[in-house]
């Protein structure tokens, strides 16, 4: 159970985020749900009776993600949980010789600016914020959860700049968890296979069914609800610290 927890979630809108707020909520906790502005993110939080408020936010924006703090402790009064769902991705070949097109450096940047600094920016605002709670019986004061990908991994063709975004993550994880261990605040990260997110679906059912064909066993994308899982077994667990797991069904993506 996770009553009395409260948490703040980027991505919270769709996907992996959403199930996480919503595993947070249904097992007793409040969350601040952070999306950008043009997300459903207030009509996700309207509908979870008060337990949940929005907070328009770009990761990547020192500003935004003090004000989504502020809202935090304005509301709730602290903050024990940071879940870092805010993802983007791009699939772009290094260099493609059939147009003598190079990868666009923008696209690159734009997408570890996202993911690996927007990632980073809410992980040390936040810490700050959890460093005033009281510690509990094992001097913990808070909880950080980040999302990674099998593709920091196992990267495919096409993802260089997504998978160079997840292994920034999954190499920080340890560092990181490192510098906060002295506050008594965990950090870990879960590298997800394939799930079955807004993005996934959007794909023809033939690629699918393909991809879930892919993956050993369970034979079958995951269920956001499983990646909350996860995160909810981080949050209770007081051993998982500085640690990568990875939630795949055993896939070992291909090129």
């Amino acid at each position: 159970m996770l009553k009395g927890v409260v948490a703040l979630v980027t991505g919270g809108a769709s996907g992996l985020g959403r199930a996480t707020v919503e595993r947070i909520v249904r097992q007793g906790g409040q969350v601040v749900l952070c999306d950008l502005p043009t997300s459903q993110g207030s009509q996700v939080a309207a509908g979870m009776s008060g337990n949940v408020i929005f907070a328009p936010t770009d990761v990547s924006s020192e500003k935004d993600v003090m004000n989504a703090l502020s809202m935090t402790k304005e509301k709730f009064g602290k903050l024990d949980v940071a879940v870092n769902c805010a993802g983007i991705g791009v699939a772009f070949k290094t260099y493609n010789f059939n147009k003598n097109l190079p990868h666009k450096l923008e696209d690159f940047t734009k997408v570890l600016m996202v993911n690996t600094v927007g990632t980073f920016n809410v992980i040390r605002l936040a810490a700050g914020l959890m460093g005033e709670n009281q510690p509990n019986e094992d001097g913990q004061r808070g909880v950080i959860v980040n999302t990674a990908s099998v593709a920091a991994f196992e990267g495919q063709m096409g993802q260089a700049a997504y998978s160079a975004s997840k292994g920034a993550i999954v190499g920080m994880t340890l560092p990181i968890a490192r510098d906060l261990a002295s506050q008594g605040i965990r950090v870990c990260t879960i590298a997800p296979g394939l799930f079955k997110t807004p993005l996934l679906e959007s794909l023809p059912e033939k690629v699918q069914a393909y991809l879930a064909k892919t993956v050993p066993f369970p034979q079958r994308l995951g269920k956001p609800d499983e990646y909350a899982m996860m995160v909810e077994s981080i949050i209770l667990n007081p051993m998982m610290n500085g640690e990568v797991v990875r939630v795949d069904g055993a896939i070992r993506m291909q090129p």
